[in-house]
C-alpha cells in the first residue's frame, strides 16, 4: 500500500507533551520541557488509516512521528544538532516502511528548510509549504467574500513576507489585490520580495513595524516569531487575518478584545475518506493542517520525490499541487478561530460591528 510519514513536535510546551505522555506533561514545568526536549528520543505517535482518493478509489496509510524539540530549542540548539534529532525522527519514519516524509511546523524551516535532512535520508522528503500556501490564498478569498470585503478594492498584507510561504503566497494574493504591505525584519531582503510582488501588478509598501499592517483588509500571518506579535490594535474593523504560524502570530487578546475582526486558525484542510489519524494533534476529526495534507497528495498520485524543498518556492508547483488537491478531494476545511468553529452568527456579528 501506498504511504507516508509525517513529523510533528511540540509547539505549545505542556499541552502538546500532554497529548502524549498526559502525567509528564501535567507535573513537568514548561521550562523542564523545554530543557529534556533535547535529550529526549523522536517518538512514535500514531498509525494513520483510511485516507482515500474520491478520484481513484486509491487508499493510504501513514505514520505519525514526533521530534521532541520544542521550538524555543530548535532556535537556541546548534543547527546540526537540531538537524541531527530530526534525522533520527526521518529515520524512525524509515524503519516503520514509509516512503515519503513530511516536516510539520518547525521542523520545515529550520537551518535550510528540509535540503540537509533530505540528503541524510533515504525516503523523500517534503515541507508542504506548497499546498501551505494554496491552502492560504484559497482561505483569504473565501474569508473576504464571507465577511464582504472586495478583492479589487483590498488592502492585503503579509507578516513574514521574506520567508518561504510568506514570498510566494504575496505574490499570488497581488494578482487579486491592488496594494500589498509586505513586513519583515530585514529591510534587504523586504526589497527583493517587492520587486516580485510588484511584478504581479500590485503597489507594494515594505515596512519594518507590524503596526502597518493596520491598514490592510486581508493578513498572511508567517512569521517564525516565538512570541505573539500581531496585538489589538494592529488590526481595523472589518479585517480578517489568516494566522499560518505556529506558534501563532495573533495575540489571544485578539479574540477577548476585538469582536470586529476574522482570525482564522490557518492550514486546515478536509481529508478525504473516512481518515483516522490514531492520535489527537488538536483539529478537529478528519482535519489536517495543509503541509500534512501535501504529503498525502503525493503518495496518492504515487509521487516519490522531494517536492518542496528550501526557502525558494516555485509558482508552478504551488498550482500544481492545488490542482492534484482537488482531484483527490481535499478541500478547505471550516474556519476555526483560536481553535473554535466560526459560526455564521460570528461572520455576521463583525460584519455589523465592522460598520459601526
Amino acid at each position: 500500500m501506498d504511504n507516508f510519514a509525517f513529523i510533528l513536535h511540540p509547539i505549545d510546551p505542556k499541552r502538546d507533551v500532554q497529548r502524549k505522555f498526559p502525567l509528564l506533561g501535567r507535573l513537568l514545568p514548561t521550562a523542564a520541557i523545554h530543557f529534556f526536549s533535547a535529550y529526549f528520543p523522536p517518538v512514535y505517535l500514531s498509525h494513520v488509516t483510511g485516507v482515500r482518493s474520491r478520484a481513484t478509489g486509491k487508499e493510504i496509510e501513514g505514520w505519525l512521528v514526533a521530534c521532541p524539540l520544542t521550538p524555543q530549542r530548535m532556535l537556541a540548539l546548534p543547527p546540526e544538532r537540531v538537524y541531527r534529532k530530526i534525522i533520527e525522527t526521518g529515520r524512525l519514519a524509515e524503519r516503520l516502511g514509509a516512503r515519503i516524509l513530511g516536516l510539520g511546523a518547525f521542523t520545515s524551516v529550520v537551518g535550510d528548510a528540509g535540503v540537509t535532512i533530505a540528503k541524510h535520508l533515504s525516503v523523500p522528503v517534503t515541507t508542504g509549504d506548497s499546498y501551505t500556501v494554496a491552502v492560504a490564498v484559497q482561505a483569504l478569498r473565501e474569508a473576504a467574500r464571507r465577511i464582504g470585503i472586495v478583492l479589487a478594492e483590498a488592502t492585503g498584507a503579509v507578516v513574514g513576507a521574506t520567508g518561504a510561504i510568506g514570498r510566494i503566497a504575496a505574490r499570488l494574493l497581488a494578482r487579486e489585490v491592488p496594494r500589498m504591505i509586505l513586513v519583515g525584519r530585514r529591510p534587504e531582503r523586504l526589497l527583493r520580495v517587492r520587486e516580485e510582488v510588484e511584478a504581479e501588478g500590485a503597489e507594494v509598501q515594505i515596512v519594518t513595524d507590524v503596526a502597518a499592517i493596520r491598514e490592510a483588509d486581508l493578513i498572511l500571518a508567517v512569521s517564525s516569531a516565538l512570541e505573539s506579535i500581531i496585538q489589538p490594535d494592529h488590526l481595523k474593523p472589518g479585517a480578517v487575518v489568516y494566522d499560518v504560524a505556529l506558534p501563532r502570530d495573533v495575540s489571544q487578546t485578539v479574540a477577548a478584545r476585538r469582536d470586529d475582526v476574522l482570525v482564522i486558525d490557518g492550514g486546515m484542510v478536509e481529508v478525504p475518506g473516512e481518515v483516522d489519524f490514531g492520535f489527537d494533534f488538536g483539529l478537529p476529526p478528519r482535519m489536517a493542517y495543509a503541509c500534512m495534507a501535501e504529503t498525502m497528495i503525493l503518495a496518492l498520485e504515487g509521487r516519490y520525490e522531494s517536492y518542496t524543498l528550501g526557502r525558494k518556492l516555485r509558482l508552478e508547483k504551488v498550482e500544481e499541487i492545488a490542482r492534484l488537491a482537488e482531484k483527490h478531494g481535499f478541500r478547505l476545511g471550516g474556519f476555526q478561530s483560536f481553535g473554535r468553529p466560526v459560526t455564521e452568527e460570528q461572520i455576521e456579528r463583525i460584519r455589523r460591528n465592522a460598520r459601526r
